[in-house]
């Protein structure tokens, strides 16, 4: 009977005109594992950690299970969560944070065809804690619930009354704070803000920047007026703008927003991320990720400004394709979305099928970034050029030297072309093709997409609006944070941009090619297959429109400029660049070192 079923289902699923059918029936079949039955109780403000973690540790024994929450809060603390030991890539150094222990909220360790629905639950999390990591697991989706803090890693203060050398603060509800020696100290759960990050939100031009305020009041005498209320004795000189917000955080990332680690297809639908400590949704090497109908932002009756202490989205060493669709991001102290690899650079070659390699970022290492069938390419770090390319036949690392791996290969290394101490090695085989389609950014502090991949990359229909820094910044990297490229087939199209570029990191640009290389010239191209089309691109004051440094096969087209009378472009050491069919004002090139720049049918609206 169970083959004749199988017979039938298999049929079933081979009939295309009968979908709604075939996913009936996959439905019915599934198992549901409800957390309230292993003792997680919606709105009790009891910690729920291990009675959800039972649960979760139900469904490896049934692949292609239902996880189902309660709708209602859930409190997850620390105490009774996993523990457990992951080097994550751009979070800290041996120094910042020595023991690389995560405390983690939900672990979905080696799960598979698991979905959690959420039924519109929320996870409060308390105290310094990973809420959830996705951990070897294959074709898991989580959906329709929330995430938040009750006390958010951010503090949130807000200038009420400024006068001279007196100014009263007001603190979110959220931020809790004490006393002593007349400062002010920023507390938590089990934390205490001790090297603060200060980002300041001006409600006049809708800016969210870094400042220094919070180095002059932290240094400043302060009393109580009432709970949340607080006064400064200040400098006469210091007047900032009524209204203003401070989003104070601890630069240490102990812990991540979310961790996909070692996983293939993992889905994130319909939730609502309103707070991230440390580095946010981080998925390191897995495969095939979607992000979609995902709101990193606060929530609207909460009052706070800030959802993320560094990136919301961040992509280290991944494959396959990422796809993040109608997504809305709002307020973060660091970039939107991040992709990329990590360059180690070559320490000692040793024979000649072996080298070994070092990651050289203070606080990205530890990981294994390389596997047996890898290939990888030889890069030189003055050109960025990929010299050759080899395959991986053993990997090394030493768990007392985690800075370093070893490496083997199936060939002997090509002659002439590795410099110990210079040449980095970047896995090719670990690199995803991007998607961005249909989300909004604002109120970010650094840049709004950071891509660094080969594959292809297409970045449409979104709304930049008021980024700090570009945008888009591509890069390619082997001298500050080691992140790979080169980008060759990027299209970024339909999208508006809005007063981008503000704190003038590369020169303000709203769009940036950019790469570490120091042999600048149009016969050296890092980057190349740019098409930047049918944008709309808002520019204040007099910033440039596009910034771009050894790129090939550059054009800009199609896109209205407003705001400026006369565009700005800056090329340094680019080649068959196309700006035209644009309407705009009369464009301004800044060209340095290139060849076969070509501008023409730009025309005033």
């Amino acid at each position: 009977m169970d083959i004749i079923k199988r017979k039938i289902r298999r049929a079933i699923v081979s009939i295309t005109m009968l979908p709604c059918f075939v996913v009936c029936a996959g439905a019915e079949s599934r198992d549901t594992v409800r957390v309230a039955d292993f003792g997680a109780v919606a709105d009790s403000y009891v910690n729920a950690v291990e009675a959800i973690q039972r649960a979760i540790d139900a469904c490896r024994e049934k692949p292609g299970a239902v996880l189902s929450f309660a709708p209602g809060r859930y409190d997850i603390w620390p105490e009774g969560a996993v523990r457990k030991e992951i080097y994550i890539s751009n979070t800290s150094s041996e120094v910042e944070c020595p023991s690389k222990i995560k405390t983690i909220g939900l672990h979905m360790y080696g799960l598979d065809g698991i979905t959690v629905e959420g039924n519109g639950a929320t996870l409060m999390m308390h105290g310094s804690i990973t809420p959830i990591a996705v951990d070897s697991c294959v074709d898991v989706t989580l959906s329709d619930f929330a995430v938040d803090f009750e006390r958010p890693g951010g503090s949130e203060l807000t200038y009420t009354r400024v006068a001279p050398g007196k100014i009263i603060v007001g603190t979110h509800r959220d931020t809790r704070y004490d006393i002593r020696g007349r400062r002010l100290r920023l507390i938590g759960e089990g934390w205490c803000t001790e090297i603060p990050h200060c980002i300041k939100y001006t409600p006049s031009d809708r800016h969210f920047q870094y400042s220094h305020d919070w180095g002059v009041l932290s240094g400043c005498d302060v009393e109580e007026l009432s709970p949340g209320s607080l006064q400064f004795d200040v400098p006469e000189d210091f007047r900032p703008e009524e209204g203003a917000t401070l989003t104070i955080r601890d630069i240490i990332r102990r812990e991540v927003g979310m961790l996909n680690i070692h996983s293939r297809n993992t889905r994130l639908e319909n939730l609502d991320i309103r707070y991230m400590h440390g580095l946010g949704i981080v998925s390191q090497y897995s495969t095939d990720v979607t992000l979609r109908n995902v709101n990193c932002m606060p929530d609207s009756e909460s009052g706070r400004i800030l959802a993320s202490s560094a990136d919301f989205v961040h992509f280290s060493g991944c494959r396959g394709h990422i796809d993040i669709v109608d997504c809305n991001f709002a307020g973060a102290q660091d970039d939107v979305i991040n992709v990329h690899g990590t360059n180690l650079q070559v320490t000692s070659v040793n024979g000649e099928h072996g080298l070994t390699a070092r990651f050289m970022h203070h606080q990205s290492y530890g990981f294994r970034a390389f596997h047996v069938g890898d290939t990888v390419a030889f890069v030189n770090p003055a050109t960025m050029r990929r010299d050759a390319i080899a395959v991986v036949s053993g990997v090394r690392m030493d768990k007392e030297n985690p800075r370093e791996i070893g490496l083997t290969f199936d060939a002997p290394l090509p002659a002439g072309c590795i410099s110990p101490g210079t040449t980095c090695v970047e896995n090719l085989t670990w690199t995803p093709s991007l998607h961005v389609s249909g989300c909004t950014m604002t109120r970010i502090s650094t840049r709004g997409i950071l891509a660094t991949t080969p594959r292809r990359i297409v970045i449409e229909n979104n709304r930049f609006e008021r980024i700090a820094g570009t945008a888009i910044l591509i890069e390619s990297d082997a001298r500050d944070w080691y992140e790979s490229g080169p980008v060759c087939d990027m299209t970024v199209r339909n999208n508006l941009f809005v007063d981008c570029g503000y704190n003038n990191s590369m020169n303000g640009a709203t769009i940036a090619l950019n790469s570490s290389n120091t042999e600048v010239s149009y016969d050296n191209i890092v980057h190349s297959g740019v098409a930047i089309t049918d944008n709309r691109i808002e520019i204040s004051g007099e910033r440039p429109v596009v910034y771009a440094k050894s790129t090939g096969n550059l054009k800009f087209s199609g896109n209205t400029v407003a705001g400026t009378d006369t565009p700005l472009f800056i090329l340094r050491g680019c080649a068959d660049v196309v700006i035209s069919g644009n309407v705009m004002g009369t464009p301004r090139v800044e060209n340095t070192d290139c060849r076969n720049v070509k501008v023409s049918g730009n025309i005033r609206d």
